[in-house]
């Protein structure tokens, strides 16, 4: 036997280990004993899909276990780029792809000896900010407005010729809440006209992506990069995969600076996202399924008469004038939610969860709160 053969994973033996969940897209279940007698806790911590990926995904990752001992070639790369433009409408040259936000800080704060700054809206998602400060990005943080939405106004005044980017997130995280389009677009063409605009639309998709999507103003040339992960309503967290489409410009300099480079993606990320993209039909039922547990949330919050953002995410975010009692109790029912969000710190993120899963918090809030 050569020095590889006791170690081939044949399907069979695949399924055994787990594969039959992964090509349903079974999602974990959680709130239930497992093997050892222990009980998983219920994760609505990450905003995470808990319904799944599409079946089509693990059915694609099977089919490419072989070859594992191969590199990601560029031509894996570039179909799933050319993918990603058809669906956006854009041009291939805008396409980058992976979780590019934090090796974006590092690319932007080393274009300015000493760094510049980076203005966003707080409190908020800071993977971008956190990324560029050890080469002296510097984090300009403006306060959400009276609404929890991205101030844009205030924004604007924030950006000095030191800004090397403004980047907001939207819809906004831990908010959930949505900028106005008109008012966005309006923004976002006059800031990219004095520094970038990026755009995280991580969950857009629970929403209008089309039409709102900042993309329609990346097709216009704006100055604009929007970002997308594949980690949320497409139920890819595990994988680490997303994509950026930014001006041909600036799209080529991030690769030539290595990001998104076949080296650095992985096969089984690259074919379970193009299996993803492919399945629209499983995220218009991902975001039916997620919009119609989320009202049934909010109907509770407003039952017992807290107070709540109109999110438009995979995720709830409420005002309790009992925050510490609440957290207690929904740690002791086993419930893994959102970390505080200072200065919000009454405020507390939880992610829509399987149906069972939203039972048990509308349990600890009907306890507390009826």
């Amino acid at each position: 036997m050569s020095g590889n053969e006791g170690f081939a994973l044949t399907r069979r033996d695949w399924l055994a280990a787990g594969g039959v969940a992964l090509l349903a897209g079974a999602p974990a279940l959680a709130g239930t004993p497992t093997g050892s007698g222990a009980t998983q806790p219920i994760r609505l911590d990450l905003n995470e899909n808990a319904f799944g990926p599409s079946p089509k995904v693990g059915r694609a990752i099977a089919a490419h276990l072989r070859g594992l001992e191969r590199y990601v070639g560029q031509s894996e790369v570039d179909a799933l780029v050319g993918q990603i433009a058809a669906l956006e409408r854009v041009s291939p040259e805008q396409v980058v792809i992976g979780e590019v936000l934090e090796p974006l800080g590092l690319y932007l704060a080393r274009q300015r000896p000493g760094g510049g700054n980076f203005v966003y809206s707080s409190p908020g998602y800071t993977a971008l900010i956190d990324a560029g400060a050890p080469l002296g990005g510097i984090g300009i943080a403006v306060p959400l407005n009276e609404r929890l939405e991205n101030d844009l106004p205030a924004l604007a005044r924030a950006v000095d010729d030191r800004t090397l980017a403004v980047s907001l997130v939207n819809p906004h995280n831990p908010s959930g809440t949505i900028n106005d389009r008109d008012a966005l677009d309006s923004f976002i063409r006059d800031i990219s006209k004095r520094t970038l605009v990026i755009v995280d639309e991580a969950y857009l998709e629970y929403d209008d992506l089309a039409q709102r999507s900042a993309i329609r103003l990346a097709r216009e040339g704006a100055n604009v990069l929007v970002f997308r992960t594949l980690a949320k309503i497409y139920g890819l967290a595990g994988l680490s995969i997303g994509y950026a489409v930014a001006p041909a410009s600036l799209a080529q300099a991030l690769r030539a600076a290595g990001i998104g480079a076949p080296h650095s993606l992985s096969r089984l990320a690259l074919v379970a996202a193009s299996a993803a993209l492919g399945d629209q039909a499983h995220l218009r039922d991902i975001r039916a399924r997620t919009a119609a547990e989320r009202t049934r949330l909010t109907r509770v919050l407003d039952s017992l008469s807290l107070e709540h953002t109109d999110s438009k995410a995979n995720f709830i975010f409420f005002r309790s004038p009992h925050v510490t009692d609440l957290r207690g109790r929904l740690a002791a029912a086993g419930i893994e939610v959102g970390r505080a969000f200072p200065p919000l710190s009454e405020w507390i993120r939880i992610t829509v969860g399987l149906p069972r899963e939203n039972e048990a918090v509308i349990a600890v809030l009907n306890g507390l709160h009826g």
